[in-house]
């Protein structure tokens, strides 16, 4: 029966656990380039044990990113600060994953704790949000919208194949694009975003042209041997949304088209969500188990799972295949080791490097002196 530290095989890949670090965009790039920051945080991660490390949601255009400090994939010079972040990730005994996104007409941002509104596209750090309708998010994002023409969606899909490339290039080991959380992708599958009268919008069918388009594109020249996964919006968690059964459907069209794993979240294509469960204890993983179920397709989730045993339960019971940590990831970056130490693994600290590990494994009696902490303490499990 497999549990958080069994290792897991995908195509050719192997992680050597099922827990993977979540993107969590740091505002952190000059022109969409990652340096030494990124090196840090990941390989940090790497280095404590993640089987999976993704960096941030990365940009296929410059319109593409949530703010003009956002990372970026859409010119070969992006790729060398890319490939040192692999590099450290799989010297320090991870799989480096690359999550390709567009955010669509919630982009064009300040920073979060510079207030996170829109900023105008004539402002030096604004630009034109696209979406599939020229319909604003509302709320914060107040900016008009335009709607992206045939040929520019044709522009996007091509984007993402030249990102998958380079991605390929700088030494990822696994793709996922990013259509959830009310960003570009997210809002062509929602009736809420998604009001064309075309070929892209209407019925399932064509709000989902968008996904499977982007997916043939990127499998086209990413290797059939590495894993391609996609982060859907499977529920806006309201009447006119989109709703989980569709996403079902879509899972099952997508698996045809090449798709290796299901990593579900939520919509997010409008904040008038009915019943919202973010409160709720691992409130994803009914749902990916039913994906998992009736489409036959390895599935991912997050949301609310940093209790180790919470995480290891919902491996063990085979309700999904990867738990996807974002917020306990950089809160604890040797999250796996604690965790491991809390589920009494015969051998936690052999999920750090072994240099590493020889010295905390043979002077577990001195614990007390170096600080870490006793099985029991509740830490990284927000």
């Amino acid at each position: 029966m497999p549990d958080l530290f069994s290792p897991f095989t995908l195509k050719d890949v192997t992680l050597r656990n099922r827990i993977a670090m979540s993107p969590m965009t740091m505002h952190r790039s000059v022109d969409g380039a990652m340096g030494d920051y990124h090196v840090m945080l990941y390989g940090s991660r790497a280095a404590g044990g993640f089987g999976l490390v993704f960096p941030e949601q990365i940009a296929v255009t410059p319109e593409g990113r949530t703010t003009s400090a956002c990372a970026g994939i859409w010119d070969d010079r992006h790729i060398e600060g890319l490939a040192r972040v692999t590099r450290i990730i799989r010297e320090m005994g991870g799989v480096p994953a690359i999550q390709l996104g567009h955010t669509g007409r919630k982009g064009s941002e300040q920073k979060p704790w510079e207030g996170k509104l829109q900023l105008p596209p004539d402002h030096p750090d604004g630009w034109q949000l696209k979406a599939p309708s020229p319909i604003s998010y509302g709320g914060r994002y107040t900016y008009p919208v335009e709607e992206l023409t045939v040929a520019e969606i044709g522009g996007i899909h091509r984007a993402y194949a030249d990102a998958a490339r380079r991605a390929l290039e700088a030494g990822f080991e696994w793709l996922e694009m990013h259509f959830a959380h009310g960003y570009l992708g997210a809002s062509f599958f929602s009736p809420l975003a998604n009001q064309r009268t075309d070929q892209y919008g209407g019925d399932l069918d064509n709000r989902l042209r968008f996904h499977i388009e982007a997916l043939d594109a990127v499998r086209a020249v990413w290797p059939e041997r590495l894993p391609l996964t996609m982060r859907l919006g499977s529920d806006d968690l309201h009447p006119d949304g989109v709703q989980f059964d569709e996403a079902v459907v879509a899972v099952g069209r997508m698996k045809a088209h090449g798709l290796d794993l299901a990593d579900l979240s939520i919509g997010f294509n409008t904040d008038e969500m009915t019943d919202p469960p973010f409160a709720r204890m691992s409130f994803m993983v009914e749902r990916g188990a039913r994906v998992r179920r009736e489409v036959g397709i390895p599935v991912g989730v997050s949301w609310n799972l940093g209790l180790p045993a919470v995480a290891d339960q919902v491996i063990r019971d085979a309700l999904i295949d990867l738990v996807f940590l974002g917020r306990p990831a950089l809160s604890n970056p040797h999250w796996p080791v604690w965790a491991a130490r809390e589920l009494a693994h015969p051998d936690p600290f052999s999920l750090v490097p072994e240099d590493w590990g020889w010295w905390l494994r043979n002077f577990r009696a001195h614990e007390a002196c170096i600080g870490w902490p006793a099985p029991g303490a509740a830490r990284g499990a927000a």
